[in-house]
């Protein structure tokens, strides 16, 4: 007999998914909205036969509290337990639960007397598994609405009224309406499934029209009258003896079978199924076993073949890297050699080459080669007295201004020297007129003696105020001398100045723009806040902005503080404008700014415009007439060398 797979998912998957399901949602409970939602899942559950109450006729169990109570209810017991249960829980799972539970026995079930209890049991029980039933399960629907058409009775089909069997939940196969000779017979059979689900739902098929009072015995007992409503119940044997029509149509492919033979046969072949399947799985893992087996061995084969591979191909390695490398050494002997050779022979050519320019040359000579090379000659020797010239201007230049510096230099001693003297004769004059006046005081008393220094005294005063009269003509000729000297120095420098602005900063004297900005400080900072693209331009905006800052005569950054009883002007780090560069764009751009204020307001204060000045760049500070001379003299020694 072929395996009823429905049969096996009823009875064995979906009560235990169901209690699966049960454990694990065990502990969570529902909102109150969710409690006639969960109510209904429930009662549609008991209804289609999912969850098993009834073990007998008048014998129940409570199919939520199986774990906690053993034994058997009667039907008043049980609607008692789950009262008691909704009015002492407090949780709505367990209240909607039972709540589907008194729906299900109170529509489905019918109070019986319990006693004697122990007998009633077992004779209801024999009787239910002795009962025939017509299997596969089948039910009958009568009172199928019909009417009269063309001389034959007509209804409806059979797919409308499985629709509605489905709907109520009683999941029928088939449905098929009874014709005869007269046409539509008003009757139906419903086909259910063979397995046990399938009785569960022909029986709540039948107890569904008895419970509405349209069950087999209230069609037989209004059948002069049934009124419009269905009847229906489950065939039994009674059903497939009878002469009528659906006697007849059941007697066809159809037997009588007990509830205990289906049972029994569903039980063998359960457990057939259950013993080829565990046979099968030992087989299976029999097999499995052999397969591990086979696979370690052939692992094990492997890593000793991929081992013995490896140490193959490393053995393999070594020796193409060794012969490639005794390949290469010998490839690059040969070559070296052959570079030796070709050497020589390149060598040899450019000897010949050159023998034979040079005979080719003295073959070509003719005058008017000769004349070109004296005009050159001519040429490079007036260039050479031009510069020779240029040299000697320059030496001239740098010798003079030496000369007038020392001269300068002579000169301002000699003027000190005489400044010197000048202010002890000053002195001397001031001490002989005091003198003059202590003789006078003593003349008023009558001292000759006194008299007559004091004559003394007062022609040497005369001669002394001549000689200072002297000696302040000569300083101021030496003033005006020195004044000149001061304007010719300042003039050279300026040549200096214009003569070394061309040259690089790379040399260590040479000419600083005093107040100007270093750009490199905001080329930096742009890259930092712009795109590539943009940072160029931002950076000449940002300083060409800060030029006209510092050129500004109203915008004076400097406060003035004493250090050691003198003024002195330093920058004012408080300054709105500085403040915002410093945290905008950083100290580095800070600094530039900083020290182009201060070389402005140290070399330019009033006009604020950057000048050129003699800057020594070793030290950092501003270089003197006699370094930038020496450094001229030094270039053009150099100079000098090189032609030579």
């Amino acid at each position: 007999m072929p395996l009823d797979i429905s049969y096996f998912c009823y009875h064995f998957i979906i009560p235990f998914q169901l209690k699966m399901q049960r454990i694990t949602k065990e502990d969570t409970d529902i909102a109150e909205s969710e409690v006639e939602e969960y109510q209904y899942r429930h009662y549609r559950n008991l209804r289609k036969g999912y969850v098993k109450v009834k073990l007998s006729d008048i014998t129940f169990k409570c199919p939520f509290c199986s774990g906690k109570r053993k034994g058997d209810y009667i039907y008043k017991e049980l609607i008692e337990h789950a009262k008691g249960v909704i009015s002492h829980t407090n949780t709505l799972k367990q209240k909607a639960k039972h709540s589907a539970l008194i729906k299900y026995l109170e529509n489905y079930y019918e109070e019986k007397d319990s006693q004697p209890a122990e007998r009633t049991k077992q004779h209801s029980s024999c009787d239910n598994d002795r009962e025939l039933f017509v299997w596969p399960w089948m039910g009958i629907v009568a009172n199928i609405a019909v009417q009269k058409k063309d001389g034959r009775y007509v209804g409806e089909s059979g797919t409308k009224l499985k629709e509605y069997l489905i709907n109520k939940g009683f999941n029928p196969l088939r449905v098929h309406p009874l014709w005869n000779y007269l046409g539509h017979s008003g009757f139906a059979i419903v086909e259910f499934n063979k397995c046990m689900s399938g009785f569960s739902n022909a029986m709540m098929f039948e107890k569904d029209f008895e419970a509405t009072h349209h069950g087999k015995k209230d069609w037989y007992a209004k059948i002069k009258y049934p009124g419009k409503e269905l009847y229906g119940w489950v065939a039994r044997d009674d059903d497939y003896n009878s002469r009528g029509i659906f006697g007849d149509y059941l007697r066809k492919g159809t037997d009588l079978k007990s509830l205990f033979d289906v049972q029994t046969e569903e039980e063998r072949i359960t457990s057939t199924l259950l013993s080829n399947l565990t046979n099968e799985i030992e087989v299976k893992n029999q097999h499995c076993k052999e397969i591990k087996r086979k696979c370690n061995e052939t692992s094990i084969s492997l890593d000793n073949v991929m081992k013995e591979k490896d140490k193959m191909n490393r053995n393999f390695n070594e020796e193409i890297r060794r012969m490639q490398q005794e390949a290469r050494d010998r490839i690059e002997n040969i070559y070296h050699d052959h570079e030796k050779i070709k050497l020589r022979l390149e060598s040899e050519c450019r000897e010949l080459e050159l023998l034979g320019q040079e005979l080719e040359e003295r073959e070509a000579q003719n005058e008017s080669e000769r004349k070109r090379i004296l005009d050159e000659k001519r040429k490079n020797e007036r260039a050479t007295m031009e510069q020779k010239k240029a040299d000697a201007n320059v030496l001239k230049l740098a010798e003079d201004q030496k000369r007038q510096k020392e001269q300068l230099h002579k000169r301002i001693i000699e003027l000190e020297k005489k400044l010197d003297a000048k202010q002890a004769l000053e002195l001397e004059i001031e001490r002989m007129r005091g003198a003059v006046q202590v003789m006078k005081h003593m003349k008023e008393y009558g001292d000759p003696d006194a008299q007559k220094k004091m004559e003394g005294i007062e022609r040497d005063l005369k001669e002394k105020e001549e000689e200072l009269d002297i000696l302040e003509e000569l300083n101021q000729m030496l003033i005006v001398k020195e004044r000149k000297s001061n304007d010719e120095l300042q003039e050279a420098r300026k040549e200096l100045i214009n003569g070394l602005k061309d040259m690089s900063n790379r040399a260590f004297i040479g000419v600083k723009r005093m107040g100007e900005l270093d750009s490199k400080p905001f080329q930096n900072a742009s890259r930092r806040r712009y795109s590539s693209e943009e940072a160029d331009c931002k950076a000449v905006e940002m300083c060409s902005l800060w030029e006209k800052y510092l050129t500004d005569p109203f915008w004076h950054p400097f406060k003035v503080i004493t250090v050691e009883g003198s003024h002195k002007g330093v920058i004012n780090e408080e300054d709105e404008k500085l403040k915002d560069l410093k945290n905008n764009y950083g100290d580095e751009v800070y600094q530039s700014v900083v020290t182009a204020l201060k070389e402005l307001h140290e070399y330019n204060p009033s006009g604020r415009y950057v000048i050129p000045e003699l800057w020594n760049f070793k030290e950092g500070r501003k270089a003197t007439s006699k370094e930038g001379v020496a450094f001229i003299l030094k270039q053009w020694r150099l100079r000098k060398r090189k032609k030579n």
